[in-house]
């Protein structure tokens, strides 16, 4: 084998560890090429979006499925250029076309090894050693591999992207379709009865699981972002992170116990941040900003909102706005710098930050 060749073989090997990386062992930061290429995208896709001006939601929304196409054109031409390598020190010798002369530049390489990958034969080029014919079923095996991992992975991608849409549907729904966790708390426990709550919130545990498992497997789909904000991670981690707290913060504490110390509130807690920290941790989310006055200001404003609409529908309340400014202080760096990345401003992710003064 030549230096060229073996160079060729070494680049196939690379994009098939970066394709069984992503694709097989499917945890989010393992892949070799991938993870970086989709930020390069994702980051190119972002500064072309700031051109739409205020369609900039809309044109995001396009981001995903183009990376998706993306990242198989970029695994494509790095397996396409890997197996040129390999053959075109061979052109004109050991493969050679049916009839007529050979060429032996680059771009018929590229032609023969695309070919070679997809169908035994490479077109009008054939193999004619044994090591040429073994090269050729090697890559036509590679090829049709690769494209069935694929088209599998995208089946899961998609329906993750299903399960994740439904999810965040059911909590919308849940707050009457105003994204307020104040509001879902007060539908839940209307006339001052919270009983069913448990039952009600226990239904959200594990399509949020299953959430969170999608993106630690399938990275892709944190480059999934919707026009309409609530499909957003943020905004419905935002909901299940402001429920949990205002029931830790604002509920008596004696006639609601069961529930303050129930399984799927703290469940609900856990997975929301969970959700949060492995997308922050694997995704170049914004970066930190520091709290100002304005947001504590809206912190205060936000909560006393929350008594108030609990103590309309009659539930009774422990007002510990303090416990409340410090849990919330814990996520919401969180919920700020995934959303920020994705493109939603913070008013979209919190609904009660437009509906309180200040």
């Amino acid at each position: 084998m030549t230096l060229e060749q073996i160079g060729g073989a070494g680049l196939m090997l690379l994009f098939l560890a970066d394709i069984f990386l992503t694709v097989l062992y499917a945890r989010a930061g393992t892949g070799l090429l991938a993870p970086y290429w989709n930020r390069l995208v994702w980051a190119s896709l972002r500064r072309l979006s700031t051109l739409s001006g205020r369609h900039r939601g809309a044109a995001l929304s396009f981001a995903g499925p183009l990376m998706v196409i993306l990242l198989i054109v970029f695994w494509a031409l790095g397996l396409t250029a890997g197996a040129s390598l390999m053959i075109q020190p061979e052109l004109g010798t050991a493969i050679r076309p049916s009839s007529g002369g050979a060429s032996r530049d680059f771009v018929t390489a590229l032609m023969v090894a695309g070919n070679s990958l997809s169908i035994v034969g490479g077109g009008d080029y054939s193999p004619h050693t044994p090591g040429t014919q073994l090269l050729f079923l090697l890559n036509s095996l590679v090829g049709a591999s690769v494209l069935s991992l694929i088209l599998s992975y995208l089946v899961q991608v998609y329906s993750g992207l299903r399960e994740r849409n439904a999810l965040a549907l059911t909590i919308d729904l849940l707050t009457a379709r105003t994204g307020d966790a104040a509001e879902m708390l007060a539908r839940l426990g209307s006339g001052g009865d919270l009983s069913n709550a448990t039952s009600e919130l226990g239904n959200l545990v594990q399509p949020l699981a299953v959430t969170k498992e999608a993106h630690h497997f399938y990275p892709l789909l944190f480059y999934f972002r919707f026009e309409d904000p609530l499909y957003s991670v943020s905004r419905l981690t935002f909901i299940l992170l402001d429920l949990t707290t205002l029931i830790d913060t604002t509920l008596d504490r004696q006639k609601y116990r069961s529930l303050l110390c129930s399984v799927p509130v703290s469940s609900l807690r856990e997975g929301a941040r969970l959700l949060l920290e492995t997308l922050d941790r694997n995704f170049p989310t914004a970066g930190k900003s520091p709290a100002n006055a304005s947001d504590v200001s809206h912190s205060r404003e936000s909560y006393a909102a929350a008594i108030a609409k609990l103590q309309q529908v009659g539930i009774d309340v422990h007002r510990d706005y303090g416990g409340y400014a410090d849990q919330r202080a814990r996520w919401e760096p969180l919920i700020r710098r995934v959303a920020l990345t994705l493109g939603y401003s913070i008013d979209e992710i919190d609904r009660r930050y437009m509906s309180t003064p200040g």
